[in-house]
């Protein structure tokens, strides 16, 4: 499927042919709720002849959305407990999150700030409103870190970026400035040589992080987009949120982490989904995550193993919550095919 614009409705999307058109009822009201928006580069991916397409899982609304679960929350990992001014996030003592803007490229349909983002969610942050997140990094020395997300921050024009990396920039506590992004995949066209240019900050580390969740995504447009920012020295990593029915696969997964390598992307984080709420239908359990996990130890090189993380419900953090392989007591452990071994670090052993 082409599509020359981004497919904003399921109106739009029917007459892209992405849906049936009989769905519509039940899809606007997904649509009244949450926010709706298919790039060209994902839309021609979606097969829509296969129900089961993991691009289409993603990113095209479904009727379930409206099924919130007693546990799903609009603030699940707790944004809003850890805001001491708008825009700024402050969970953890050396790093903060800088939201500048709460639109995206496209919208996903398990996205844990989905009750924030869209046209519908909370607005950009005003001149006012970013001078006083900017004096709140620079009042605070242990800041070391600065994660600009939202949104997407990539969303943003190059003279905005620059502007603001000109400002992060003059703050000397500020050592780290990290990216969160899916444009490089679902909008490569946008990742221009001003933009990559504007994202440069002389005397700061800055890091891409990129968000992908299935191998498909990484079309040749999408290496090129990503290699023109890692060309232009700023390194990259990827997130990826393990899905029902997307990546929940290892043959998947691997080949995803493969291709992630391969363009020059360090796998970081595989995030356990989000308690969003009507995002039930695409979750997993823990344990298939492990199990996930453990069969990728052993086949997988080093490099492309994300650590599997679950950000604990309420906004008290992220801990890993990967495969154990040694027992209690610290004298047996498994290798990767699943072998006990005894182990014995001391001389009691």
């Amino acid at each position: 499927m082409t599509a020359n614009a981004t497919l904003r409705s399921p109106e739009a999307l029917a007459r892209a042919g992405l849906i049936a058109p009989d769905r519509l009822p039940a899809l606007e009201r997904v649509a009244a709720r949450y926010a709706v928006a298919v790039t060209p580069a994902m839309a021609e991916l979606i097969d829509p002849a296969d129900p089961a397409d993991p691009i289409a899982r993603q990113f095209l609304p479904d009727a379930a959305e409206l099924d919130t679960l007693a546990i799903e929350s609009g603030d699940p990992i707790g944004d809003f407990a850890h805001s001491p001014v708008e825009g700024i996030v402050h969970r953890y003592p050396d790093r903060v999150l800088l939201k500048p803007t709460h639109t995206c490229a496209l919208y996903c349909r398990f996205c844990f700030r989905r009750e924030m983002v869209g046209p519908e969610g909370l607005r950009p942050l005003s001149p006012e409103a970013l001078d006083a997140a900017l004096a709140y990094i620079a009042e605070r020395p242990r800041i070391w870190e600065v994660i600009v997300t939202g949104g997407d921050p990539l969303v943003l024009s190059p003279r905005r970026l620059r502007a603001l990396m000109d400002r992060l920039g003059a703050i000397d506590h500020v050592k780290v400035i990290r990216f969160h992004t899916r444009v490089p995949a679902v909008d490569p066209r946008a990742v221009t040589d001003a933009l990559v240019a504007a994202l440069k900050c002389s005397g700061k580390a800055v890091y891409v992080a990129l968000h992908a969740n299935h191998p498909r995504e990484l079309t040749p447009a999408a290496r090129a987009a990503c290699a023109r920012i890692v060309d232009a020295g700023l390194p990259m990593v990827g997130q990826t949120v393990l899905l029902a029915g997307v990546n929940d696969d290892p043959d998947v997964l691997e080949a995803l982490l493969r291709a992630m390598v391969e363009t020059r992307i360090k796998p970081y984080y595989l995030h356990h989904g989000d308690l969003a709420p009507g995002t039930g239908h695409l979750r997993t359990s823990v344990a298939d995550g492990q199990a996930v996990m453990r069969a990728l130890r052993g086949r997988l090189s080093g490099l492309a193993q994300p650590t599997y993380v679950l950000d604990i419900p309420g906004g008290h953090g992220k801990v890993p919550i990967g495969p154990g392989y040694l027992s209690d007591d610290g004298r047996v452990v498994e290798d990767p095919q699943g072998v006990a071994h005894r182990y014995s670090p001391t001389a009691e052993g």
